[in-house]
């Protein structure tokens, strides 16, 4: 599939009508997620044919872009019943499988490398400090292969 028509077929999904703000959730974009998951496997071959985490998976993006670049199976993880709703329409109009789990990333309790690739989006710690470092530390030890996250340089302290 070409980048352009994978951030054409994110673009058209449906995403949070009220992001909860205690949740820091906010929608990611067709632009940065096709990239991210175009290049993880365009590059690195970290998707086609692999089992993928979507850690804190809001609306599905990144889980559903894996969906469309011919991941075996990929399981999207998050703590809210709406978001996950969401998720689960957005995997029908897409006519791709999804599993979800509604888990806090903390509790999730798998042992050893059981997936292949973990894509994030994290909350960035503007509400509570050092949690997408809580989600990095979780993915670390479920990846096998790899893990692709985004973070906001505003929410780090900067040494020189």
């Amino acid at each position: 599939m070409k980048l352009k028509q994978l951030e054409s077929l994110l673009g058209n999904l449906q995403q949070f009508d009220n992001p909860k703000i205690k949740l820091e959730q906010y929608p990611t974009g067709a632009h940065i997620a096709s990239g991210m998951l175009y290049t993880a496997e365009n590059s690195y071959e970290d998707v086609s044919n692999k089992v993928v985490a979507d850690f804190g998976c809001g609306c599905g993006t990144l889980g559903l872009a894996s969906t469309l670049l011919d991941v075996e199976h990929v399981i999207g993880i998050k703590v809210d019943d709406e978001s996950l709703e969401i998720a689960s329409i957005n995997s029908d109009d897409l006519e791709v499988k999804m599993g979800l789990i509604h888990c806090k990333i903390k509790n999730l309790n798998w042992r050893g490398q059981i997936v292949d690739t973990v894509v994030i989006n994290p909350p960035f710690g503007t509400r509570k400090k050092g949690v997408d470092m809580e989600f990095l530390s979780v993915a670390l030890k479920v990846a096998s292969q790899a893990v692709y996250s985004l973070h906001k340089t505003t929410t780090r302290e900067v040494y020189l």
